[in-house]
């Protein structure tokens, strides 16, 4: 029997994260990926991932201080960034800059100090660049905000608003980990040969910058431009249902009932709703959406999954659609990271086999 593309085979067993479609749940080292996401930090969830428990105050500040020593740039990455083409994509930039990490530095056994320095690097890459392209010069990076403040802020010149911080933060955690994905694969497989961290994290780079992975969630903005306002969202809702188009940013295909990474958004949305117009209206057409499909697809159970709301937070921050692939990247760093460190612990090489469906030729038939 072959399982094509390895669909439900165990490959690998893991403290890291568990998925459970048919409940809505997705655990990290135990606890519900949304009640982290409502009640932690950025900082203390990727403790949890790397360390296997949430932090004391003490190890928080240790690992906040930590990642703002690790986000700035050397000479030597600058000089890189400077001489790559101009039209170069921002995924492929991440790549080639990362990879460069790999000095005898990170030689095999990784560790997570260099688990740290990726995950601090990253933001800044994506900013640097991002305002290099777009002649605004590289915004300074403010060693008084916190990870994702700070990303915020490089990229716009200005300090964000809570709302923003508090949307782009939620997230960042809950697109942190998630089992065994394609990208975790790669980083995976690559670190089972004993190759160093940086180039697990290059290959899972590689992986994700593929549109079936890392795609952008750019067909739930233009529905919502579509849509514009309250009054417009059943209509355009029908139509389109009726018209047989998929309506995008509902169901999932692991998630049998709610995503619960989108019902972690829409808690932290509905708390400052009022100070964006945009994630009002999201939330808007949510409720309208599941009504109108329960309606029109009886026991489908279609609710939004977690790029629906990814997208009415990247938009409502002004986030540029080339930056959607490289911020969701700048979160899983974590849970990559987090893998190759529990795959180095209890190594075993990848060796899956293959079945041969060609000709044999013969010697007669030469």
């Amino acid at each position: 029997m072959v399982n094509q593309g390895l669909k439900g085979v165990v490959a690998a067993e893991t403290y890291i994260s568990h998925i459970d479609g048919e409940k809505a749940q997705l655990i990290y080292r135990g606890y519900e990926a949304k009640q982290l996401a409502k009640a932690n930090s950025f900082e203390e969830v990727a403790y949890l991932l790397w360390y296997g428990y949430l932090p004391t105050a003490d190890e928080l500040e240790n690992l906040k201080n930590e990642l703002i020593k690790k986000r700035h740039l050397t000479a030597t990455i600058k000089s890189i960034m400077e001489h790559l083409p101009q039209n170069m994509d921002v995924m492929s930039v991440i790549r080639t800059v990362i990879s460069a990490e790999g000095t005898t530095d990170y030689q095999w056994k990784p560790s997570i100090t260099h688990a740290i320095r990726l995950t601090a690097l990253i933001p800044t890459i994506i900013a640097y660049w991002y305002n290099k392209i777009n002649g605004n010069g590289a915004n300074e990076l403010n060693d008084a905000y916190g990870h994702v403040e700070n990303y915020l802020f490089m990229l716009n010149g200005k300090k964000p608003t809570k709302a923003q911080v508090d949307g782009l933060e939620t997230y960042m955690i809950l697109t942190m980990e998630h089992g065994m994905n394609a990208s975790t694969f790669s980083a995976r497989v690559t670190a089972s040969t004993e190759s160093d961290l940086v180039s697990s994290i290059t290959a899972a780079i590689g992986t994700m910058k593929g549109p079936l992975h890392g795609g952008a969630p750019s067909g739930v903005i233009q529905l919502l431009e579509e849509i514009a306002i309250k009054e417009n969202t059943e209509k355009v809702i029908r139509n389109k249902l009726n018209n047989g188009e998929k309506l995008m940013g509902f169901g999932h295909r692991v998630y049998k009932t709610h995503d619960p990474r989108a019902i972690a958004l829409r808690e932290t949305l509905l708390q400052s709703k009022d100070s964006d117009a945009w994630l009002d209206l999201a939330i808007h057409v949510e409720d309208v959406a599941v009504k109108v499909l329960n309606e029109l697809k009886p026991g489908r159970s279609l609710y939004t999954n977690v790029e629906f709301y990814a997208a009415a937070i990247m938009k409502s921050i002004n986030l540029d659609p080339q930056l959607f692939t490289p911020t969701f990247t700048a979160s899983r760093v974590v849970g990559w990271t987090a893998h190759v460190l529990e795959q180095a612990d209890n190594n075993a090489i990848y060796r899956p086999q293959s079945r041969y469906i060609g000709k044999i030729i013969e010697k007669d038939e030469r």
